[in-house]
């Protein structure tokens, strides 16, 4: 069986949760074929690449969002039944994944689809009923500006698969619905965050694009996801919070699920020893990027120096992901005059690292189900962490668990939350052991590997068996 695995602006060029998850799938089913359909800004390079590629990768085909498609002068010439679902599509009224087979199978070139009348007449009628007032030519680049990148990637190259599996909607969802619809395959979809709730949040706070025209590219997003839910056969996500989302933003309920993250039981800790420190341990696993809010962490750290606190705040992760914001946090480090204390010391092998920790910390600003506060619950070590993703389901456990807290939740950019429940984990160490054992507990019982790679080998071979088996 080869499975198409289409990723966007991720594995195996970024470092992260959903990278190391799609390593981790890959590398745990052996005699499954997969072939990598890498979405990216800009053209890639071997040398690029933050993973090795496992053996039973085939290959990786990449689809540039600012490079050109097909090119060519040819009119564009559509049936009329055509241009009603293509016109539906790019008033964002309904999903439909046969208008993306158009654009990819009809649609000459981009040249001809921006030059002809029907995309004119489209831009004319939105514009009617959506501006009250403002430039028509402004809002006819920024028509231009949205649909550019889905006729670039659907009118480059795709490998031929019995299955196509998408790790996120937006652009990649579009890309497994296109393959879907042209293929005649099945279409499973994971969502580790909720792609068009992070892209509305980005838009909202965006300085580059023009108010007035923020709400259609909202609407544009969520009409992205509500394509891939349409035409996912199934809709997985990695906990409740999420699959709620999903729906709301209309994902049939029948299709959804939820399949959590895993940890190798060679990383579950078998014995919780308690270790004396001098000075308290304190370890982060995180990308140095702004989405992960090092800076309260930093803060929470100057906070605990002033009230005399002996700490230690290891930040472990790559520095080059973000170079400016990672120097930033340096000189906040700095400036706070928390060098004794606080160290960025870069990717490390974190499974040699945890041991040595009292406690970890995250402090995103947004999360799925984080594998790195899984990786510290299965050695055993206490958390607090932000009220993000699914930090709350993993510490607290779900409604049906049996075992206490595994740490403590605090909101978002709240460095003094932080620090007093770094103080509690201090002052109270018996409870702070309990916490990691109930952590290990929960981890053992409900977040294991093989039981995340059964399910998703279940789902592939129930959906090929589905759709005919093999491709001849």
């Amino acid at each position: 069986m080869k499975i198409g695995l289409v990723l966007e602006g991720s594995y195996p060029y970024v470092s992260g949760g959903v990278s190391s998850w799609t390593q981790t799938l890959i590398e745990e089913m052996p005699d499954v074929e997969f072939q990598i359909i890498s979405i990216q800004p800009t053209v890639k390079r071997p040398e690029d690449m933050k993973y090795m590629l496992p053996e039973n990768v085939s290959g990786i085909t990449h689809l540039y969002l600012n490079e050109s498609g097909v090119k060519g002068k040819r009119r564009m010439k559509l049936a009329p039944e055509e241009e009603r679902k293509l016109s539906d599509w790019l008033m964002l009224k309904s999903p439909n994944r046969q208008a993306l087979g158009i654009i990819g199978t009809r649609v000459p070139s981009s040249e001809a689809f921006f030059a002809s009348e029907f995309f004119w007449h489209n831009v004319k009628t939105a514009y009617s009923e959506e501006m009250n007032g403002g430039s028509f030519i402004d809002y006819f680049w920024m028509w231009q500006s949205m649909y550019m990148p889905v006729l670039r990637v659907l009118h480059q190259p795709l490998p031929d698969v019995d299955l196509v599996h998408s790790v996120s909607t937006g652009y990649a969802g579009m890309v497994a619905s296109y393959m879907k619809e042209t293929q005649g395959i099945p279409f499973i979809l994971t969502e580790h965050g909720i792609y068009s709730r992070e892209r509305e949040e980005e838009i909202l706070q965006s300085y580059w694009i023009p108010a007035p025209y923020k709400p259609r590219w909202v609407r544009f997003f969520h009409h992205l996801s509500r394509e891939a839910y349409n035409a996912a056969d199934e809709i997985i996500t990695l906990f409740e919070r999420n699959r709620e989302y999903q729906e709301w933003i209309g994902a049939p309920s029948e299709k959804t699920k939820i399949i959590a993250n895993g940890i190798a039981d060679r990383h579950i800790r078998p014995v919780i020893e308690p270790v004396e420190h001098d000075v308290f341990q304190i370890g982060a696993i995180v990308r140095v990027v702004p989405i992960k809010d090092l800076k309260t962490m930093i803060y929470g750290a100057k906070i605990l120096q002033e009230r005399r606190r002996l700490f230690k705040l290891t930040i472990m992760g790559p520095l080059d992901e973000d170079e400016e914001y990672a120097e930033e946090c340096r000189l906040l480090i700095e400036q706070s005059g928390l060098t004794e204390y606080v160290e960025l010391v870069g990717k490390v092998n974190v499974q040699e690292w945890l041991p040595t920790f009292d406690l970890l910390l995250l402090t995103s600003i947004s999360e799925g189900q984080p594998l790195a506060v899984l990786e510290g619950m299965a050695a055993g070590i206490p958390w607090v962490a932000t009220d993000v993703g699914a930090c709350s389901e993993l510490l607290y456990g779900r409604s049906d668990d049996p075992f206490g807290p595994a740490g403590f939740i605090v909101p978002p950019v709240h460095p003094e939350a932080l620090a007093d429940k770094i103080e509690w984990m201090i002052d109270y160490p018996r409870e702070r052991m309990r916490f990691g054992k109930n952590g290990r507990e929960r981890v053992r019982q409900y977040y294991r590997l093989q039981q995340f790679v059964d399910r998703y080998k279940a789902i592939y071979e129930a959906r090929r068996e589905q759709y005919g088996g093999h491709r001849v």
